[in-house]
């Protein structure tokens, strides 16, 4: 299936999705905080929100890619190399100013399923960081001179949300324990952002390296 990338850069694209599905974040916050407020199905009706605006994100930039790579491969090979920069800062910021998890629990009206998948959507639409990131991060996973390349950009995109969903679920199910443990172990948190943070870094390179040959 010609859709489908090598086996080398699915093994890439896994790794780099796992790290950061695990990343503390406005989606996690989210979540656990709508499970400790509202139980699991409103913390789930949340992330099913933010993985449906993950596809969105994925469907715009395969088409404003693919467009981009048929007008100009230069121009495809321009976003590479800032994605490069972008993914060094997203390091940087990792390791200067650590995660942003600040969940908190409350008691309140109840909300409907749909308000609590609507919420998703929203965290995750209208982050600007998550749009520049899929613009950027996508990109490093295929060839501009690539026929295939608009069918591996989405097939990587949809690999994203399906590996995703078996590292947030756990969060949500244990989301008491996992908020506790995020609070009360800095140290653990800081090494999530290290891990982050050095492998994007790992992704930076290669990139660079690459297009230097």
């Amino acid at each position: 299936m010609s859709f489908i990338p090598d086996t080398t850069t699915l093994i890439q694209f896994a790794i780099a999705t796992v790290i950061l599905a695990i990343t503390p974040g406005p989606d996690m916050t989210l979540f656990v905080s709508r499970t400790l407020s509202h139980g699991r199905a409103t913390g789930f009706a949340s992330m099913a929100g933010a993985l449906f605006g993950t596809l969105i994100h994925t469907t715009l930039v395969v088409v404003g890619i693919s467009a981009l790579i048929v007008a100009s491969p230069m121009s495809f090979l321009a976003l590479k190399i800032f994605g490069a920069a972008y993914l060094v800062f997203l390091a940087w910021q990792a390791i200067t100013k650590g995660s942003a998890f600040s969940p908190e629990k409350k008691s309140g009206q109840e909300i409907s399923l749909f308000r609590a998948w609507a919420a998703g959507l929203g965290v995750n639409l209208l982050n600007p960081k998550i749009i520049l990131f899929f613009m950027t991060f996508l990109p490093q996973f295929v060839s501009a001179h690539d026929p295939n390349a608009p069918g591996k950009l989405f097939f990587l995109g949809a690999m994203f949300v399906v590996l995703s969903i078996p590292v947030t679920a756990p969060m949500v199910f244990a989301a008491e324990k996992f908020s506790a443990a995020m609070k009360a172990s800095p140290r653990v948190t800081r090494a999530v952002d290290y891990l982050f943070a050095g492998v994007f870094s790992a992704f930076a390179l290669k990139i660079l390296t690459a297009q230097a040959k």
